[in-house]
């Protein structure tokens, strides 16, 4: 709105009509009445309308805090020009307010009302100048109005009249400049077209924790989630969007998974977890895996379940655990050392056990196979015909932890009244597959006899020998070697290998197939072998059988005079054995240069094989492989199925050269499939873990040897620790420390190399007859060089990575069954020799007792800790021995020991012995703050503890 114009006498009205309008009472304003006029009596303030609040005079009353605004201009003329009518006062000093007050001037509207009061404000003064309107008529509210009156009734006329107002425009908005032409505008810089930088690092990175830190919290808080991990580092805000970000890339990385929406680092279990109870250790314990598990990341991890006290006034007690239970428990640790404490047994599955019954008196009972077992009770009613002495498969009808199981008899496998059935517990025990069934054998049957000579190259004047152990019953491997007559290659040697040609007989798809990839390989027992293909393909048409024409895959390779391969050749060809030789043979035939099948034989043929191996030795020791010494023990059965002896097996230089030409020809083909792009099975061994390694470093620091704590550890460290200690008392034992800390090597479709031979690349090709990942590697090349039939079938890359898993499962059940076996037979060898002493050394520390190896046979026997002396002893973990809190007395692996035979248990194949000899004394106390699991509570202080408990248990 427009601000109203000041009121004005017009030229053209009558002196009267500018006379001034009564004032408005205001309604809070200062007085402007100077200070000598206010003090007069309340009623002549009131006559004057002014109240008799504002006559009081200014020094009279407190002066208000608020300013009095007064006319600005007023105030200047003023102090220019003092009032005539102030007089002068002796009283006390003025206020502001009063002060201001006093210079104001008389407001007049004319002269004629010059003596007229002034308004208290300026609204009063306005009013007060505004025109007074007659009595007929209101006076217009402003000059245009009156000016718009008087022309009416023509008191004013215009000698120029205004021309007629035009409108009002509307109201002008700010203007704006238009848009400059295409010609005008300036180019626009090009557009960034770079990702906007959206990482963690670019929101808020001085707030967040580091990838490491948040691991850390996940890894000691399981079951944390965002909003943990933000409380914990004190993010909030903005922020957590950036924590988000960071999780994410943790998870895209594959460092963390997130479970119910918790956060656990990858390969962590989560904190709580069910569980099947898988076995008992050999210390008793029990051993859990999830009961659910992917089996494409790995193997399922073992998970120790810790034995846990409840207290007598518990309201709920958990029933303890046995094998074949799925339990609720609570999981801790880390990989590879989980432990499990069971909150809830979900279910009790009947459990199946093999062993031998026993009538004793009028109780029958069932001796397990199996260490980790405990004897059980057998009901004379479920007995289903088993007699004393037969093997039988029992289920469990009762369980607890204190008292004996009870069974039942399921299924009667036969009568083990001889060492020869010993086989069979391995066995039934470990599910191997030994009967072949009549589709198998059928084929096996109808194979051909004779064999096309038209896609083979016929070698069978190349005098090829087989070397095998004397006992061999099949011979799938013959060698050659002569000097190599290439000027450009003096003092190298081309060496041949030939592999029996399974897969002309065992072709993809058939039945012989399926079976042969159930049983994975061949198993052998002293008294027995388990074929992984029927005999008449393993023992007759493909055994290279001296003077027989038989069909084989051979590898052609040329090496220089150090040993470097320079180039090889597959082939398949039509060979014949010239000779089969045993080891011994061999070695003799190569210590004397004696000929042990003929003039045409020794020279020409043996000793270039030998100086080829000498060739061939040289490349290896430049290669460095780990170079393990372990004696294998041996028995030997006779045909009686009787026990004749038990050795420990030599490692001659003839074997020596058998096992360096087999590596080469394993090379040679992962080379030529590699190169070729075909799949293959790759033979891997991964380098020791961190863990292993760490376990190492601690043994051989107690014995004063440092192991390199460089991470690229290689085979060549590990032999340099063997030759140093080689002549020393722990010169035996550290071959097997050493074994202990690597990896065990397996089957894969990708490739890792292997660590024990310090290779790049390495595949089974040698022995196809007892191994099925050699047969697949023999499909392989007679596809990728068109070698004829029997080639691999497309589409088998998706297969292969569950093959590889099968087939290195059931190498590791192979590898059970025949150690355990071994010690069966080595104890029923010793259980007529009971209380006799032997010498041995300390194999193994446990927290419960000592594991010792007999320098006689190689078998291993156990010593429990509480028969070692009467002190409390703990189990130091590092340096692993067992030493006495108060005496200081440590039995440490390696040492030499004296003990005598208390126990035998053959179908268990279980040695107890009690320990005849001292340990060091005084040279080392338990550490403090170390890690003694258990020990044996013999003696607390000086009080004698019972013997025979275990007790000192320390998680």
């Amino acid at each position: 709105m427009a601000r109203k114009p000041r009121a004005a006498a017009s030229e053209d009205a009558p002196p009267e009509t500018a006379a001034p309008r009564p004032p408005r009472r205001p309604r809070k304003a200062a007085s402007d009445t100077p200070a000598t006029e206010s003090a007069r009596a309340p009623h002549a303030a009131e006559a004057d309308g002014t109240s008799a609040r504002e006559a009081r005079p200014a020094t009279a009353r407190k002066p208000r805090p608020k300013k009095v605004v007064a006319d600005t201009k007023a105030v200047v003329a003023a102090e220019a020009t003092p009032a005539p009518d102030a007089p002068a006062t002796d009283g006390p000093r003025p206020n502001r307010a009063t002060r201001r007050a006093a210079l104001k001037p008389a407001t007049v509207a004319n002269k004629a009302a010059a003596s007229a009061p002034a308004p208290p404000n300026r609204a009063g003064r306005r009013a007060a100048l505004k025109p007074v309107t007659t009595a007929d008529e209101p006076a217009p509210p402003n000059r245009a109005a009156r000016r718009a009156a008087a022309r009416a009734s023509g008191e004013l006329v215009d000698a120029n009249p205004a021309p007629a107002p035009e409108p009002k425009p509307a109201r002008e908005r700010p203007a704006v400049e238009a848009a400059p032409s295409a010609k005008d505008r300036r180019p626009r810089p090009p557009k960034d077209k770079t990702p906007k930088d959206t990482s963690v690092k670019a929101l808020r990175p001085d707030l967040l924790p580091s990838k490491a830190e948040i691991l850390a919290f996940i890894a000691s808080h399981p079951g944390s989630g965002k909003r943990e991990v933000a409380r914990h580092f004190g993010i909030g805000g903005g922020a957590k969007v950036a924590l988000k970000r960071l999780l994410k890339e943790l998870a895209e990385e594959g460092e963390v998974e997130k479970k119910h929406r918790k956060l656990v680092r990858s390969g962590d279990l989560p904190p709580v977890l069910v569980l099947s109870v898988v076995e008992r250790d050999r210390d008793g314990d029990l051993v859990a895996q999830p009961a659910e598990w992917d089996e494409t990341t790995g193997d399922a991890p073992r998970i120790f379940v810790a034995a846990q006290k409840q207290p007598r006034n518990a309201r709920i007690r958990v029933p303890a655990p046995a094998v074949g239970d799925r339990v609720l428990a609570r999981i801790s640790g880390s990989p590879g050392s989980y432990t499990a404490r069971v909150l809830k047994v979900l279910e009790r599955r009947p459990e199946s056990m093999l062993g031998i019954v026993r009538h004793t008196g009028a109780e029958w009972r069932l001796e397990p196979i199996s260490k980790k077992e405990r004897e059980a009770v057998l009901d004379p009613q479920t007995l289903a015909g088993a007699k004393d002495g037969d093997l039988v498969r029992a289920a469990l009808t009762r369980t607890g932890p204190r008292l004996h199981p009870r069974v039942e008899v399921v299924e009667i496998v036969g009568s083990m009244t001889g060492e020869k059935a010993v086989s069979m517990l391995a066995i039934h025990a470990h599910a191997i597959p030994h009967v072949f069934p009549a589709a198998v054998l059928a084929e096996a049957e109808e194979a051909p006899v004779r064999i096309s000579r038209e896609d083979r190259e016929d070698w069978r004047d190349l005098p090829l020998v087989t070397i095998d152990p004397p006992d061999a019953k099949d011979h799938d491997d013959a060698v050659h070697a002569a000097p190599d007559d290439d000027a450009s290659n003096p003092g190298g040697f081309v060496c041949t290998v030939a592999i029996a040609d399974v897969g002309l007989y065992v072709r993809p798809g058939t039945a012989l197939d399926h079976e042969a990839r159930l049983r994975g390989n061949s198993v052998y027992f002293p008294d027995r072998v388990v074929p992984m293909l029927p005999e008449r393909i393993s023992n007759d048409l493909c055994s290279l059988r001296e003077g027989l024409d038989r069909p084989a895959l051979a590898v052609r390779m040329v090496f220089d005079s150090e040993g470097r391969k320079r180039t090889h050749s597959f082939h398949r060809i039509l060979m014949r054995s010239a000779a089969k030789l045993s080891y011994a043979a061999a070695q003799a035939a190569f210590d004397a240069g004696a000929d042990p099948v003929g003039d045409d034989l020794g020279a020409p043929v043996l000793r270039p094989l030998w100086d080829a191996y000498q060739v061939l030795a040289r490349g290896r020791a430049a290669r460095e492989p780990l170079a393990l010494e372990l004696p294998e023990r041996k028995v030997l059965v006779g045909p009686d199925g009787q026990i004749e002896r038990i050795m420990t097996a030599v490692t001659l230089e003839a074997n020596r050269l058998i096992e360096e030409f087999m590596i080469q020809a394993n090379v040679a083909a992962a080379e030529t499939l590699e190169k070729q792009k075909s799949p293959l099975v790759y033979r891997i061994h991964d380098a020791p873990s961190l863990a292993k390694l760490e376990s190492l470093r601690e043994f051989l620091g107690s014995i004063e040897v440092s192991l390199p704590k460089q991470g690229n550890l290689r085979p060549s460290h590990f032999n340099q620790i063997l030759t140093r200690l080689k002549e020393t008392e722990h010169g035996r034992i550290i071959h097997e420390v050493v074994l202990r800390s690597q990896s065990q090597a397996e089957y894969s479709p990708a490739n890792i190399g292997h660590f024990g031979l310090n290779l790049r690349r390495y595949a089974h090709f040698t022995s196809p007859i007892r191994r099925y990942a050699d047969l697949i590697v023999h499909r392989g090349l007679i596809r990728a060089l068109g070698l004829g039939d029997g080639a691999l079938p497309d589409g088998i890359e998706a297969e292969l990575p569950e093959i590889s898993a099968e087939i290195s499962a059931t190498e590791r059940r192979a590898m059970a069954a025949e150690r355990e076996t071994i010690d069966r037979l080595v104890a029923y060898w010793l259980a007529d020799r009971i209380g006799a002493t032997f010498t041995g050394r300390i194999a193994g520390v446990t927290r419960s007792g000592l594991f010792v190896k007999l320098d006689e046979t190689g078998a291993d026997g156990f010593i429990p800790i509480g028969t070692i002396g009467a002190d409390y002893y703990v189990h130091d973990e590092g340096r692993h021995a067992l030493v006495g809190r108060n005496s200081g007395e440590t039995h440490r692996l390696g040492d030499q020991v004296e003990v005598k035979l208390v126990e035998v248990a053959p179908v268990a194949g279980a040695l107890r012995f009690q320990l005849l000899s001292e340990g060091s004394v005084g040279k080392s106390r338990p550490r403090p703050g170390g890690r003694p699991d258990k020990g044996f509570r013999g003696f607390k202080g000086n009080r004698p503890g019972p013997r025979g408990s275990k007790g000192g248990r320390r998680r």
